[in-house]
């Protein structure tokens, strides 16, 4: 009876043991493995689309506040849609007026660029007055310009890399990667304007999650993040519209050729760090092409040389700087490392980073919580 019973009794055991709950260690590993399997998967099902994502979550974090005022103008329930869709919108029409802008100048000049290039097949480029009077290599200048430049065969030679073919493979790499921009740029309005709608909704979801995954330090990290993206982007654009409106003062005075256009030019490239010389190295060289003297264009130069590195290596630094609460080297080293590693997104990534670090290092490492 005994060995009969024995079975029973371990067959009893492992049912019971069967019906234990599983402790709250094991639930809470598989809940955060599957939520960790998820958040993979999801991130590999829209790879394609996080930079538009991240784009509008940018401008969304920036012109909150703007957006909070603009829908207290409607009503709490039929009008938040409305005014989502209307800010979202009036966003669009501000970001692509400069396109617009610019392909409109583009196309106004393209006819004339035909002319110059079939201009200098026939007579090249003659001899500028400046260089002859150069001081200290004129005669050697002049020289290898005739050699170089005022000969139509010489010209041809520098031209003969562009051909229908090559012409034809370019636009058709440009129109496809144009059209994928397009696509991009609508996909962000898109997704600005759901944010926009229910920000607040999606704003109480993060704080909550930080809060239960980090405690209070989780909700004072997210707050310092956004602080961090507002601080930089409205920094990066105040400091690229100031420094455009400056340069372009000297466009005007020095008689720069499509003063304007070379002003939304600076403007735009000046959000790049550096980009701003390229735009007033090139309307300093079209100045002397149109027979504009060597003085101005050399003043032309030097006055964008010092305004940008005043605002790039000073005033930006210092603004994003203070916004974000990071030190002069950490702004820099955010700004540049982040547009090296995540290229034009970088700009305001890299300080978010950096500042997220600092946060997590200050209030968590050296001042613990109890």
């Amino acid at each position: 009876m005994t060995a009969k019973y024995r079975p029973r009794i371990a067959t009893q055991e492992r049912s019971d043991a069967a019906k234990l709950p599983v402790g709250a260690g094991s639930r809470q590993i598989g809940r955060t493995a599957l939520a960790a399997f998820l958040l993979g998967l999801v991130i590999w099902v829209a790879w394609d689309f996080l930079p538009a994502l991240a784009w509008a979550s940018m401008i969304a974090l920036t012109t909150w506040p703007l957006y909070v005022r603009f829908a207290a103008l409607f009503g709490r329930q039929t009008g938040r849609s409305a005014a989502a869709l209307l800010f979202t919108l009036l966003v669009g029409v501000v970001l692509l007026i400069p396109i617009v802008l610019l392909l409109r100048q583009a196309a106004q000049d393209s006819q004339t660029i035909l002319q110059g290039i079939n201009q200098l097949r026939q007579n090249g480029i003659p001899v500028p007055s400046w260089v002859s009077q150069s001081p200290m290599a004129g005669e050697q200048l002049t020289i290898w310009w005739r050699s170089n430049l005022s000969d139509p065969k010489a010209v041809e030679g520098w031209l003969a890399g562009i051909n229908s073919e090559s012409a034809g493979t370019w636009i058709g790499a440009f129109g496809g990667q144009l059209l994928h921009r397009i696509a991009m740029f609508f996909f962000a309005l898109v997704a600005l304007f759901f944010l926009y709608r229910d920000g607040h909704w999606i704003g109480a979801r993060v704080l909550d999650t930080a809060d239960r995954l980090l405690g209070d330090p989780g909700e004072r990290l997210a707050g310092k993040m956004i602080e961090a993206v507002r601080g930089t982007v409205n920094g990066t654009v105040v400091v690229a519209v100031a420094e455009g409106c400056i340069i372009g003062i000297g466009y005007l005075l020095a008689g720069v050729p499509n003063a304007f256009l070379f002003i939304v030019l600076t403007i735009a490239f000046a959000m790049l760090p550096f980009g701003a010389w390229a735009a007033f190295t090139a309307a300093s060289v079209l100045l002397l092409a149109h027979g504009g003297s060597a003085l101005a264009a050399a003043g032309v130069f030097g006055f964008g040389a010092f305004v940008m590195l005043v605002g790039d290596h000073f005033v930006w630094p210092k603004l994003v700087g203070d916004a974000a609460r990071l030190p002069f080297l950490a702004a820099l080293i955010g700004i540049f490392g982040g547009l090296q590693v995540f290229g034009l997104l970088g700009l305001f990534v890299g300080p978010v980073v950096m500042a997220a670090f600092l946060t997590v290092w200050r209030e968590w490492l050296i001042q613990p919580q109890s």
